[in-house]
């Protein structure tokens, strides 16, 4: 949209690092059957008391046949004169032998019957007892993973504040020298090397920035006396007015270049800002511009706050709806700007008609100084850095720009921060 912009090649210079395709600020969804190292931690403690619990009651089931395979008969009734009678609550089958040696039969059967019943019983509670053993050797795995990996959350947790642009958080993690200390002070390192690098890089540009204002103001000055002298030659005034719009051009990109700067920290000081005032005012600021251009503002704004810095978020919806009025189509084009509330998202949408852009150049649009054809090269266009000041600001603010070309023409560029929590 925005785009005083060199065109753009078909392949990006040598050296240049590639285009991200995800956002740090995005949080994956969290599963239960996500293969974490905790779960998986935690499988590998509770599967080998599994495996040495069965084979502990496997020996001990082995041990108690053995032993009970060494109890013979403890008695035997031997055959004599007359007619044995036996009765037993264990074993009632004696009572009905009539000899002694069907006495005896009865009596082994009974036996190893009981045996058998014994040896089932205690591989039945053995059973109960190792799944209830199990249970609690998963548990208590779960936890020993939970602290062990603590660090890891820790370290994680930090990582993702500093993919979110604060470069000024630490882990400064403490207790015993082992491994996962080490790669927590390895990567407070590096967080110091990238803080003192991008601090450096902001400074410089800022720095420049503040030192090429000055020369410009002089020369703005000087070229508005001598357009003012009424002696002056028609050749030497339409030489002023050149020059006078080469340098408000210059003007105007060192103040996008302080605006870079300044937008790529973090914001501290937030406030609460409702979108629907902001695009509201952008709306009115180029309100003329649009009546001049034959295009139509329209849409529905309704109240979405958020916390943030005003004045930059002024600057977002006023770069969006100006690129809009500017990137038109010459005749019936129109720009619609609404603002709503959705779960958890303020969401600002701005989109407008104009020429056919492909979705493959879409994100060469956010990118300095780029731009999409040679006819959007205008100098009334700006300076081609609107669409990277609203990408650096909404990342500030934690929240996501998007487009996407429309059918028939234009963009649909969509803005969401998080909601202000009361």
């Amino acid at each position: 949209m925005d785009d005083n912009r060199r065109p753009a090649p078909d392949a990006l210079p040598a050296g240049t690092p590639p285009k991200p395709t995800w956002d740090p600020r995005e949080v994956a969804p969290q599963y239960w059957l996500r293969p974490t190292i905790r779960i998986r931690l935690t499988l590998i403690y509770g599967g080998m008391f599994l495996m040495a619990g069965m084979v502990l009651l496997a020996i001990i089931y082995l041990l108690a046949a053995t032993a009970l395979d060494s109890f013979a008969t403890p008695f035997q009734l031997l055959e004599s004169s007359g007619t044995v009678k036996v009765a037993s609550d264990t074993c009632p089958d004696v009572s009905g032998a009539e000899t002694y040696s069907q006495f005896n039969d009865i009596l082994e059967a009974c036996i190893e019957r009981r045996r058998q019943l014994a040896l089932d019983s205690l591989l039945r509670k053995s059973l109960l007892a190792l799944l209830g053993m199990t249970v609690l050797a998963f548990a208590f795995g779960y936890v020993v993973a939970g602290r062990v990996l603590s660090p890891l959350g820790r370290i994680t947790r930090t990582a993702r504040s500093v993919a979110g642009s604060d470069l000024h958080k630490r882990i400064e993690l403490d207790g015993p020298d082992d491994e996962l200390k080490e790669l927590a002070d390895t990567f407070d390192d590096m967080l110091d090397r990238l803080d003192r690098a991008f601090n450096a890089q902001q400074r410089f540009v800022a720095n420049a920035s503040h030192e090429l204002r000055t020369p410009l103001a002089i020369n703005r000055t000087l070229l508005e006396v001598q357009l003012s002298d009424p002696d002056a030659s028609p050749e030497l005034q339409q030489l002023g007015k050149t020059l006078l719009a080469t340098n408000e051009r210059s003007e105007l990109l060192v103040e996008g270049l302080l605006l870079l700067a300044r937008s790529e920290n973090e914001i501290v000081d937030r406030k609460p800002v409702d979108l629907a005032e902001v695009a509201s005012q952008a709306m009115d600021q180029v309100r003329g511009e649009a009546q001049s251009r034959g295009v139509e503002l329209r849409g529905v704004r309704k109240p979405a706050y958020v916390q943030g810095n005003g004045v930059l978020l002024e600057r977002v919806g006023l770069n969006l709806v100006q690129n809009a009025v500017r990137y038109n189509v010459p005749e019936d084009g129109w720009v619609e700007v609404a603002t709503e509330a959705q779960p958890g998202m303020a969401v600002l949408t701005v989109s407008n008609t104009g020429p056919v852009v492909p979705a493959y150049e879409v994100d060469n649009l956010f990118e300095p100084f780029r731009r999409l054809r040679t006819e959007r090269t205008g100098s009334d266009k700006g300076v081609g850095l609107g669409l990277s000041i609203v990408r650096s600001v909404i990342r500030a603010h934690g929240g996501t720009v998007t487009a996407q070309p429309r059918e028939g023409g234009g963009l649909v560029i969509r803005v969401a921060l998080p909601m202000q929590t009361v």
